[in-house]
């Protein structure tokens, strides 16, 4: 029984040893590329513990671009090889090798925004316009980096929202970073006084309080809009340092008897 099986178990091999392998080589090849990305990623903790227990937004920009190309060379590589399995596939690939230059047109036209994209996407993580985890506003809407991928850029608002962005347009276009020079950010509490109250009295008391600067900023016929502004040490304390300072500024203005009554 043993013997008669050889030959059925040796003919099944045979009719489907290419499918076999293509589909070993494609578990191979997704098994190397996450142990790869897992290497570099822990080589990259590693550096963060030995040098300043955190990553610099440059190196971490740095080191996920690094690991999303390693791993996307990786997993097109061993596709190339599970498909190379099949002669059909080999006929068809040296056909295409024969008239590459107008494949190469045709593939360029068709992918040409995707490929545009990851260009953007690589010069973004080189040049670094924009780290992870900087404040940034584009196209008027502010938020911080939470990822950049070869593709697209993430951007979370503050409510929580993600904004998700094409590099080319990234690229191309007009950003605002407010914190790739000081990590520091600018805060401002908008408040209004009566028309007939002193404005210079009310800024002059506004600017009393700890690194506030107060200036008036609108003068309307319902009234005179101040604007006080200080700094966050960083984007995350941002809503926080701004409702107490509306707060403290809107108890500073009760106090000199400068605030609006209510209902005007």
């Amino acid at each position: 029984m043993r013997a008669a099986h050889l030959p059925i178990a040796a003919s099944v091999w045979n009719e489907h040893r290419n499918t076999v392998m293509a589909i070993i080589t494609l578990v191979a090849t997704f098994v190397i590329a996450h142990l790869v990305d897992r290497a570099i990623a822990s080589r990259g903790g590693k550096i963060r513990e030995a040098v300043t227990g955190e990553l610099s937004p440059v190196a971490n920009t740095r080191l996920r671009l690094v690991r999303r190309l390693v791993y996307v060379t990786i997993v097109v590589l061993g596709v190339a090889l599970a498909l190379s399995q099949f002669e059909a596939i080999k006929r068809v690939a040296t056909g295409v090798l024969a008239s590459s230059a107008v494949l190469g047109l045709v593939v360029g036209f068709a992918a040409r925004q995707t490929l545009a994209n990851a260009v953007a996407g690589i010069l973004l993580a080189i040049s670094q316009p924009i780290r992870i985890g900087d404040l940034v506003t584009f196209h008027g809407e502010t938020g911080v980096v939470e990822d950049m991928r070869l593709s697209y850029t993430y951007l979370r608002a503050d409510d929580g929202r993600r904004i998700i962005v094409p590099n080319e347009q990234l690229a191309q276009d007009t950003i605002q970073n407010h914190t790739i020079v000081d990590p520091r950010v600018r805060v401002e509490a908008s408040l209004w006084i009566p028309p007939g109250a002193d404005a210079m009295r009310a800024v002059a008391a506004l600017n009393r309080q700890k690194d506030v600067e107060a200036s008036v900023a609108e003068v309307d016929k319902d009234g005179v809009r101040l604007v006080a502004a200080t700094w966050a040490r960083d984007f995350s304390e941002r809503g926080s340092v701004a409702a107490g300072l509306r707060v403290s500024c809107l108890e500073i203005l009760r106090v000199e008897g400068l605030s609006s009554e209510p209902g005007t």
